[in-house]
């Protein structure tokens, strides 16, 4: 696939199959895919942690609630992003510009590891609806957790569905001078 067919083709895969386990082959690739995305000073300010097996249906539990994610309790693998320092240079870029970068560089990361997962024939969502403190007494981490994945293999009732977007005129202008 090249790069517009799997932005075609990724899309938040809400009905996964439980019972079939995503390869270490595949998750391996999409966290190299992770690794290899641009960040800013290229600082890399972010951590995953992988959830597989057990771990996975308590990540998933912490992403429920208020009747949202219902899906994730068949979610058979999560990537659970959270932010890290910044390198000295990023740090300095951040604070002298009042920008802070890692948002950008974990919002960058994440669709590096989705593109890669669809690439693979893998489904995925991001997900930003969760229980921090949930989240970071499981990480056994302080730092913010920014950002949930769910991967697994989507289920054959969930077809590609056609993708609803503004047109291309409402989000691109181009100037000359």
């Amino acid at each position: 696939m090249d790069f517009l067919e799997i932005a075609q083709q990724r899309q938040s895969t809400r009905n996964y199959q439980k019972d079939k386990p995503v390869e270490q082959e595949k998750l391996d690739a999409c966290l190299q895919a992770f690794r290899l995305a641009p960040s800013a000073c290229n600082s890399q300010p972010y951590h995953a942690t992988v959830a597989t097996g057990a771990f996975a249906q308590q990540v998933g539990a912490a992403t429920r609630g208020l009747g949202m994610n219902q899906f994730t309790v068949n979610v058979p693998a999560f990537v659970v992003i959270t932010e890290a320092s910044y390198n000295f240079t990023a740090g300095a870029g951040a604070k002298v510009k009042g920008q802070d970068y890692r948002s950008v560089d974990i919002g960058i990361a994440a669709a590096y590891l989705t593109a890669q997962a669809t690439a693979l024939g893998l489904g995925s969502c991001m997900l930003g609806w969760f229980d921090q403190k949930k989240l970071q007494a499981l990480l056994k981490t302080k730092k913010p957790v920014r950002l949930v994945i769910a991967l697994g293999y989507a289920s054959p009732e969930d077809p590609l569905r056609p993708k609803v977007r503004r047109p291309l005129e409402a989000l691109v202008s181009y100037r000359e001078e």
